[in-house]
């Protein structure tokens, strides 16, 4: 028996990257594309590609994610976003697993991160797991602004192959791209009650570079995993700055 899946895109302005990804899951039953406002040729791209292309004003990540879900026609979600795109592998995998009787209501895969012209292949790059094929009858998005998981109900599962991530076409891009992620993150720890100090400003990213470029052999990806670390560490410092500003705003 064939078990039908449906597979979510959020996008903006993602024409750049959204025809690799919409191909590596030409296979699914049913592809839907929620676009929130896209000035260049992504439109153009999902209608070509996808069976749903639908319109939401900007929600927030786990919010667009839960609205895609919710346009879903079957119970297998595959969530993937624009800049990603499925090994021949993992596409194989999900399809070999699904037409199996099986007790998960989730599967786990590796994301392999490409940064500065390389595949990443530790610290922070790889393997970083993530859950993104589930059943929505047991669990769905997290309604977060950022960072936002799928949460379910259940035993999951975990597949072999990966699913290849571009995050950014230019170091430019990517640094950009950081400093929106940071003010959205601070925003949240902020509403959420969570407040910092110097200690944590200083420790926090140390930890970060230990973690991931020490321990988890980060160093072994040369210059780009330097460069990405660093700019992980630099990230999480900017963070709970951005919270410190935040609480002496407050306070002023």
């Amino acid at each position: 028996m064939n078990i039908p899946v449906s597979v979510t895109v959020i996008t903006k302005n993602a024409a750049a990257t959204l025809e690799r990804c919409l191909n590596s899951v030409a296979w699914a039953n049913e592809i839907i594309v929620v676009d929130s406002g896209s000035t260049d040729n992504t439109l153009q791209i999902a209608t070509k590609l996808a069976h749903k292309v639908e319109h939401k004003d900007w929600a927030g990540y786990g919010a667009q994610k839960r609205y895609a879900v919710s346009l879903a026609t079957y119970d297998w979600v595959l969530s993937i976003d624009a800049d990603e795109w499925l090994s021949e592998e993992l596409a194989n995998n999900i399809q070999l697993t699904l037409n199996e009787n099986s007790l998960h209501v989730g599967y786990k895969f590796n994301c392999c991160n490409y940064f500065m012209g390389c595949w990443l292949r530790h610290g922070e790059g790889y393997p970083d797991p993530h859950l993104r094929l589930f059943n929505r009858r047991y669990g769905n998005w997290q309604d977060l602004p950022i960072h936002e998981q799928v949460i379910v109900n259940g035993i999951i599962g975990k597949l072999t192959g990966d699913l290849f991530h571009q995050s950014a076409l230019s170091l430019e891009t990517y640094i950009a791209k950081q400093n929106n992620y940071t003010q959205v993150q601070a925003n949240l720890l902020w509403k959420q009650g969570i407040r910092t100090n110097m200690l944590q400003l200083i420790l926090r990213p140390f930890w970060r570079f230990i973690r991931f470029y020490i321990l988890k052999l980060g160093y072994l990806d040369g210059i780009p995993g330097l460069v990405h670390i660093s700019i992980g560490c630099f990230n999480t410092f900017i963070k709970y700055a951005k919270l410190y500003e935040l609480q002496t705003q407050i306070k002023s």
